[in-house]
């Protein structure tokens, strides 16, 4: 891997391995791994995936969270999602070197379709790292930093701008607000780097140095993203913070993303 996150083809390489865990966060992946596999079994699953800072070796014991994709044979079900519910709830509180857990459920009939190809595949291929079962990366192709993966990767941000607002109004507690902050800042720095992705050419999932490369293009909304970055490292519970990103730098990013992109293909 280069320093712009390419292998020798000029294809984006994968970042993460199970290498790369810091050694604080071994005892948490291994009990992920044994809870997965013991509540959903060889039936169900089909494989599963870490992603985010762990497996990326960048993790911050007390403050990062644990980042789990399950791939499932078959659509998930609500039963599905209430025990990988019930499996976040304890890993949350067995360890407090992480800050959360977020597991995501998909259907390896989904994630391997011509329409997720250049985002849940991506997602699979380049973004994850296998910790359990056969890794689909082997049935999909080899990215690289073009303006349709960033398209498909982030270009709904207009239609999801509503509904954060909508949590926003409802969220009464401090606890509600950081949350909401931690995956609003992510994921409006995640769309501020990929809109110049193609331009930089080349990737990174680091929040800082999205942010900083970001504002090589946008130098006058650079101070906002470093706040959006700052946010989804160490979320805040300030109103004022949320709505700066809801309501001034996320629309300003929506139009700029479909103007030089298009927006994302619609999902069923």
């Amino acid at each position: 891997m280069n320093e712009r996150g390419l292998d020798r083809d000029g294809t984006i390489a994968r970042e993460g391995a199970l290498e790369r865990v810091p050694a604080v966060f071994v005892p948490v992946v291994d009990a992920a791994r044994a809870r997965i596999s013991e509540t959903f079994g060889s039936t169900r699953l089909h494989s599963v995936y870490l992603y985010g800072s762990i497996p990326r070796g960048t993790a911050t014991p007390g403050v990062s969270d644990l980042d789990l994709q399950l791939a499932l044979h078959d659509e998930p079900t609500e039963a599905d999602r209430a025990d990988a519910k019930a499996i976040e709830a304890v890993l949350d509180r067995a360890f407090p070197q992480i800050d959360g857990v977020g597991i995501l459920l998909t259907s390896t009939r989904v994630l391997l379709s011509d329409l997720e190809r250049h985002d849940g595949g991506f997602f699979i291929a380049c973004l994850c790292t296998p910790l359990l079962g056969p890794d689909l990366a082997a049935q999909l192709p080899r990215y690289r930093p073009t303006a349709l993966l960033a398209r498909e990767t982030n270009g709904d941000l207009a239609r999801v701008l509503p509904r954060w607002r909508a949590k926003a109004a409802e969220a009464v507690t401090d606890a509600d607000r950081r949350a909401l902050s931690r995956f609003v800042g992510r994921r409006i720095v995640r769309t501020g780097f990929t809109l110049i992705m193609p331009r930089w050419g080349g990737w990174t999932s680091d929040l800082g140095q999205s942010a900083e490369l970001f504002g090589r293009y946008y130098p006058e909304r650079v101070e906002q993203m470093r706040i959006a970055a700052s946010i989804g490292r160490a979320p805040s519970p300030d109103p004022a913070v949320l709505g700066m990103l809801l309501n001034d730098l996320g629309p300003w990013l929506a139009a700029e993303y479909t103007a030089v992109h298009g927006e994302k293909a619609l999902r069923p």
